[in-house]
């Protein structure tokens, strides 16, 4: 399916109805991962590659999510989250996982959010054989990516959703091609023996202020602080994580202690990655920048970290 223009869409007149509507929609949506099992295959496609992945996804009678992945195709990635915690992981990924890191379900509020996008109901459409409301969020300003979601009628759950550029080119696709709205069976909830138990690093909560940014996109907060030990004490590296209400970078602050490292910047997708070397009273720090923003903000993000005491980031 063709990408809808982001210019293209709704008029004036329907704002009023639509605003509840977007609402409804919303809270179905926010609500669904937390309430809502099932089971299926999706398709994830990103930079003109694609992949497969099995998911059952569990919600157990004390109220706690399960979820397993399962990629299909090529390397046989798996990963088993409870309440979004990853418990094992395949492969190396077992030694990325910090304590706290985990892939919280996004409580989308109309309210915020319409402060940052535009977002309107686009019309119907079919998706795994399960009819689908049309939702899109054009931003409003180039530091965000647009967003065009296909949410289930029944559940509410995204049968579908795009990530589009600024000129309605698609970056990143997820797109279900069977769901089954039922609880899976316990046995399918069972990590394969290729699923290693995650080995966390040890991380700290950090308190504000020890890094700042004197530049934000608007509408991003800080939703995490922590500081992630290595081997050593010396080996420390700060993590900050922040969002708007649905897109999220994170920053990764760490020591050189005279290593020789050049500046960097890539985009895989959606995804980019900026590293800049910055001086402080205690040494250089290499400055890392990860997230699915545009590159131009990134760059500015990476430019605007201090160290010390915090101040009001311009936005």
């Amino acid at each position: 399916m063709r990408a809808i223009p982001l210019y293209l869409l709704g008029g004036l007149l329907a704002l009023p109805v639509q605003a509840a509507e977007v609402q409804d929609l919303l809270g179905r949506l926010a609500a669904a991962e937390r309430q809502q099992s099932f089971q299926g295959t999706f398709i994830y496609e990103r930079n003109g590659s694609f992949s497969t992945h099995a998911v059952w996804h569990r919600v157990e009678e004390g109220g706690d999510v399960r979820e397993r992945l399962l990629q299909l195709d090529g390397p046989a990635q798996e990963v088993l989250k409870v309440d979004g915690q990853a418990q094992c992981v395949t492969g190396a990924l077992a030694d990325e996982i910090s304590e706290g890191q985990a892939w919280p379900a996004r409580q989308l509020d109309a309210e915020q959010l319409s402060n940052w996008y535009d977002i309107r109901v686009a019309g119907q459409s079919r998706i795994a054989n399960r009819p689908a409301d049309v939702l899109v969020l054009a931003p409003k300003d180039q530091h965000r990516y647009g967003f065009e979601l296909h949410l289930d009628r029944e559940t509410g759950l995204p049968l579908k959703s795009l990530m589009l550029n600024e000129r309605g080119q698609l970056l990143e696709r997820f797109q279900f091609a069977q769901l089954d709205a039922t609880a899976p069976a316990e046995n399918a909830m069972q990590p394969s023996s290729a699923c290693v138990p995650v080995r966390f690093r040890q991380a700290d909560s950090m308190a504000e202020g020890s890094w700042r940014s004197d530049w934000l996109p608007p509408g991003f907060t800080l939703i995490t602080a922590q500081l992630r030990h290595g081997p050593s004490p010396d080996d420390s590296v700060t993590y900050l994580m922040y969002g708007d209400g649905l897109a999220r970078f994170s920053v990764f602050l760490e020591p050189l202690k005279g290593s020789v490292v050049e500046d960097a910047r890539s985009q895989l997708g959606p995804t980019v990655a900026v590293s800049r070397r910055m001086s402080t009273d205690s040494g250089d720090v290499m400055v890392t920048v990860v997230g699915e923003i545009p590159l131009g903000t990134a760059e500015r993000i990476a430019l605007s970290m201090r160290a010390g005491v915090p101040a009001q980031a311009s936005q």
